[in-house]
């Protein structure tokens, strides 16, 4: 079926104005985020913000769920041996873009100082997909999932903390937060962990 231009004018649009608040974000931080600037850092209409999201928060609730790692996480979850693997590749995966990602980090400082409908909406979205995430893994792994949940929530925690901590506090009992070699030791670390918890109940078979 072949789209139109002005749908195709409207795709790019959008994609414009979703490129300028990741721009507006790293510039000038969460706080000073508006209309306006969007719309001029996207060279485009502010009216088009209302057009193709309806609001400014909107827009960023798009924005942000398409870069979040949790939010934008694709459920293809492998079958039962293969299931550690993937697991350690998801949270190397977490590592990699906290590190490297500059506006995420932010969202997530921004999120523990800040209360207001757009960080309410991204933790419900994340939150439906963590559930769902720990539902398939309970299931394909054969662990309550009361366990599954309490060892994802203390991993992807702490790699949150630490990808955060790291831009001030380089070390972390004897870790270098700021080296390739401290985060390839933290992400054995996590292997470590995915194998113990996964063999256990693979022992009671």
């Amino acid at each position: 079926m072949e789209v139109s231009n002005n749908e195709k004018d409207k795709e790019f649009t959008k994609q414009k104005l979703l490129n300028a608040v990741g721009i507006v974000i790293n510039k000038d931080g969460f706080e000073k985020i508006g209309v306006n600037a969007v719309a001029a850092e996207a060279q485009v209409s502010k009216i088009l913000i209302y057009r193709y999201f309806g609001s400014l928060d909107n827009m960023i609730i798009e924005y942000l769920s398409k870069n979040d790692f949790w939010i934008s996480f694709s459920i293809d979850l492998p079958k039962d041996d293969n299931l550690k693997g993937f697991l350690k590749n998801m949270f190397r995966g977490q590592i990699k873009q906290m590190r490297e990602d500059k506006l995420m980090q932010r969202l997530h400082r921004w999120e523990l100082n800040t209360q207001n409908s757009v960080i309410e909406k991204l933790r419900l979205k994340r939150e439906a997909k963590g559930i769902t995430l720990i539902t398939i893994i309970s299931q394909l792994a054969q662990h309550p999932q009361e366990e599954v949940a309490a060892l994802a929530t203390i991993l992807s925690a702490s790699i949150t903390y630490l990808s955060l901590l790291g831009e001030y506090c380089p070390m972390y009992n004897g870790i270098d937060l700021q080296s390739e070699a401290g985060w390839e030791q933290i992400a054995k670390g996590v292997d470590l962990i995915i194998d113990v918890w996964y063999d256990k109940q693979m022992d009671k078979k």
